[in-house]
């Protein structure tokens, strides 16, 4: 099942366990069970600590499997055979369980141990979703440290009937104790948020008692994690408030074109600036979304938990999320069959007719990806031609099952009140409606800012984007911007990291300039009192 080269990491990676393991399986006669046995044989074979003990005639999911000590109750399951981007997932859950520490603050693991009541979490996901694991592995670490948690994570490509039943048609989907408890990426501090309804308060109260910083950064992808470390190199007081650490980079599956790195995927790429920016005297707040900008003297940002972070300078690097349509039926069935994520979703539609909208690089690249999972794919594009790579192009013209449609402007997306069944579009030769039938629309075309929350403070250009001039300073004295969310051409990852180096010099720059100007008027009022 596992190659030489996956055996000898793998076995380097046992050698950290330090107590046993039992890894008990349920199994029937299926093909898929066989292929999971022998999974978990080879990872017993490469420690004396791993024992696996298989059970046939059980009432659990089959193939499963959970992972836990000898004689005590296991809260980690597996349904399925966690390969892909969830085998990550399974290494951990090993290493954890065998007594590798789990990489929390002290505080939020306390917190964990004092969630009251029994929570049995159910997450679905997808081999090919990069999203799913940060999920599942939240859940596998918050199971280890709180014996009244108990997480089960399920490959829905698998397990088709349940997808169907619970009408599950995007990834990751968690459930709690049978009712769907949310949708997407979450880590632990976000998952906690949600159990201890207490906590955003006591966060606001510990927010409220940061001193003001030299410079805040607001946004935690690319263009944030640049600015906080060129703030940090200076010395000074450097924070960083994010809803999410990595931004959109969690969204992306391979990333190909950053200078140096050959390859790489979104969410290790996103592991990498937090972990860089971490390394220095950076005072990250994370799950924290800004709800409005106050300009003055020393600059504050209010936040949506009530608390206000002050700053004598700021770099906002809010980044942008996936435009939408905005047309009948796109927000109804978002997550029942409107998708934003190939890669995440598409193996739920498997054997299924899709649609992809927009003809640019990410929407010919996203009917490429599910021409080999789908059924059939038809690509709407408003222009006359495709906007895509010429490269790109060939491949799609190549695919049987695949169908282009131009001059079509989408109006509607139709469904049965439970989940998508259509879509309608406008020929723009003829101006006829035409309908296609279908299960799922992958939207694909283009990024918003996220600038809502700035409105009317700071100068926006007319598609939402903060103005900035060469050096990333805004219309407000002390406020510079970087990256997707700025009036800066090419949204690039190098070119956020790039943007967001430059605005974080600007901003020390002007905080530098402020400082002598101050002193200089002080200076000048003792004199004239004198």
């Amino acid at each position: 099942m596992l190659d030489a080269n996956l055996k000898t990491q793998l076995k380097a990676y046992l050698e950290k366990v330090s107590r046993p393991i039992e890894i008990v399986a349920s199994l029937d006669d299926s093909a898929k069970s066989q292929e999971l046995l022998a999974l978990l044989n080879d990872i017993a074979s490469l420690s004396e600590r791993v024992n696996v003990i298989e059970r046939r005639g059980d009432d659990e999911r089959k193939p499963s499997f959970s992972i836990g000590e000898p004689g005590k109750a296991s809260g980690i399951r597996f349904a399925g055979i966690p390969m892909g981007h969830e085998f990550t997932s399974l290494v951990l859950a090993l290493l954890q369980t065998g007594g590798h520490p789990i990489k929390l603050d002290d505080a939020v693991i306390q917190q964990i141990r004092e969630l009251d009541g029994d929570f049995a979490f159910e997450t679905y996901f997808s081999l090919s979703c990069q999203n799913c694991p940060e999920v599942v592995q939240a859940l596998n670490i918050m199971a280890l440290i709180n014996p009244r948690i108990r997480h089960t994570a399920i490959d829905g490509a698998l397990f088709q009937n349940e997808v169907e039943a619970r009408q599950i048609m995007a990834v990751p989907t968690m459930f709690l104790n049978g009712e769907v408890f949310g949708q997407g990426r979450s880590g632990v501090k976000e998952i906690l948020a949600k159990l201890d309804t207490n906590a955003g308060a006591r966060a606001a109260k510990e927010l409220e008692k940061k001193p003001v910083f030299d410079m805040l950064i607001v946004g935690g992808g690319p263009a944030g994690a640049a600015a906080a470390i060129y703030a940090a190199r200076k010395g000074i007081a450097t924070g960083v408030v994010a809803e999410r650490f990595g931004g959109q980079v969690l969204d992306t599956l391979a990333i190909e074109n950053f200078v140096s790195v050959q390859e790489t995927e979104g969410p290790k790429f996103a592991t990498a600036l937090e972990q860089h920016v971490k390394s220095y005297e950076v005072d990250v707040m994370d799950v924290q979304r800004a709800e409005a900008l106050i300009p003055g003297k020393i600059n504050e940002v209010r936040l949506a938990s009530g608390a206000v972070l002050k700053a004598k300078t700021i770099v906002l690097a809010t980044g942008a999320r996936w435009r939408e349509i905005n047309v009948p039926g796109e927000r109804e069935y978002r997550n029942h069959g409107v998708a934003y994520c190939p890669h995440c979703d598409g193996p739920l539609f498997k054997g299924k007719r899709v649609a992809v909208v927009g003809g640019g690089n990410s929407g010919v690249e996203a009917a490429i990806d599910l021409a080999g999972v789908v059924n059939h794919v038809t690509l709407i594009e408003f222009g006359a031609a495709l906007r895509a790579d010429e490269v790109l192009q060939r491949k799609l013209r190549s695919l049987p099952n695949v169908v282009v449609i131009t001059q079509a402007q989408t109006t509607e997306i139709t469904g049965d009140g439970k989940k998508v069944n259509g879509l309608t579009y406008t020929d723009r030769v003829s101006g006829e409606s035409k309908h296609v039938e279908l299960e799922g629309v992958f939207v694909q075309i283009g990024l918003v800012p996220n600038t809502e929350w700035l409105k009317g403070t700071i100068e926006l250009s007319k598609h939402g984007e903060i103005v900035v001039d060469a050096k990333g300073a805004t219309s407000v004295p002390g406020v510079f911007a970087a990256g997707d969310v700025t009036t800066v051409p090419f949204k690039q990852i190098v070119i956020a990291v790039g943007e967001g180096a430059k605005a974080s010099l600007a901003a020390f720059d002007h905080l530098i300039r402020s400082s002598v100007e101050d002193a200089e008027d002080a200076q000048a009022a003792e004199m004239a009192e004198a």
